[in-house]
């Protein structure tokens, strides 16, 4: 376990999925794992976001295997770098990778601390002589700081959210579920998640608060630079997960070959893709 800590705030991680694993000022704000409810704390998805159509894919003509959220997070990542505040893992392919995904990739994820801060940056490089398709995501569960009736989900301002259900294969489907009209608050029930996640394409708004009516601290993951969310948990755990996407499941409607799948990222060779979220935890009276 790798930990980083300041005045403010300690995580700890491991390398073993690049996983984040603990987020502690007062009390403990990250899942811990609980494998009677969910064995894991905050995986990284890549190469896929979500599920693929009978957990394959086409390129060039031939047909790959991969499971939900591709294999970074079962994955050994190495240490290459823990200074002062900041914290960098790094996967590289292997054997075993290329029989799943073809593609000479180097991923890096990147704790770093800034007072209450915890910035997580994910760079993807293509090291290969094609252009590689990809996806990324982050998928952190939180406790709640209270009970399901207590605890929201606050926006910066107020929204109207319909966001689309997967179908019983995990697919993305066309169907959707009015959340919120014109409000700036989502409340946790629950029922909220038995049909899984609730998936946010393209979403205009950029952050979101967890809070409680019992608690005085609140947890917040600005995901700005990501195009795609998902909020999920199991039906009446006390945990809640904040998921920032690049990319998301299979559409329901066939699309070929990889690289015209939704959402994806194509990386062209030599290049580098990165992008960051971050999650502050605060008292109310700060």
């Amino acid at each position: 376990m790798n930990t980083l800590s300041n005045e403010f705030i300690t995580i700890s991680a491991k390398p073993e999925g690049a996983e984040l694993c603990s987020i502690q000022t007062l009390e403990e704000h990250l899942w811990q794992a609980d494998p009677a409810v969910w064995s894991r704390h905050a995986p990284v998805l890549f190469p896929i976001v979500g599920k693929l159509k009978n957990n394959q894919y086409t390129h060039h003509g031939k047909i790959y295997t991969l499971s939900q959220h591709g294999f970074a997070r079962d994955s050994l990542f190495t240490v290459l770098e823990q200074i002062d505040n900041t914290l960098t893992y790094q996967l590289l392919p292997t054997e075993k990778t290329h029989e799943a995904y073809p593609f000479d990739f180097e991923l890096r994820v990147i704790y770093h601390l800034d007072n209450n801060c915890v910035t997580v940056k994910y760079e993807v490089s293509n090291h290969g002589a094609e252009p590689m398709p990809f996806s990324i995501g982050a998928h952190p569960g939180f406790n709640l700081p209270g009970t399901i009736e207590e605890c929201s989900l606050t926006l910066e301002k107020e929204e109207t959210l319909t966001p689309r259900l997967l179908d019983a294969d995990g697919l993305l489907s066309s169907e959707t579920v009015s959340l919120i009209d014109q409000s700036d608050s989502i409340q946790l029930t629950k029922t909220l998640f038995d049909r899984d996640a609730l998936i946010f394409l393209d979403v205009d708004f950029k952050k979101l608060t967890i809070a409680s009516k019992s608690s005085d601290i609140k947890v917040s993951v600005d995901f700005s630079e990501f195009p795609h969310l998902g909020i999920w948990s199991k039906p009446a755990a006390p945990f809640i997960c904040i998921e920032p996407w690049f990319g998301h499941a299979d559409p329901q409607e066939p699309y070929g070959e990889i690289s015209n799948k939704p959402g994806i990222q194509i990386l062209p060779p030599g290049k580098t893709f990165q992008c960051q979220h971050r999650i502050s935890v605060k008292l109310f009276n700060d």
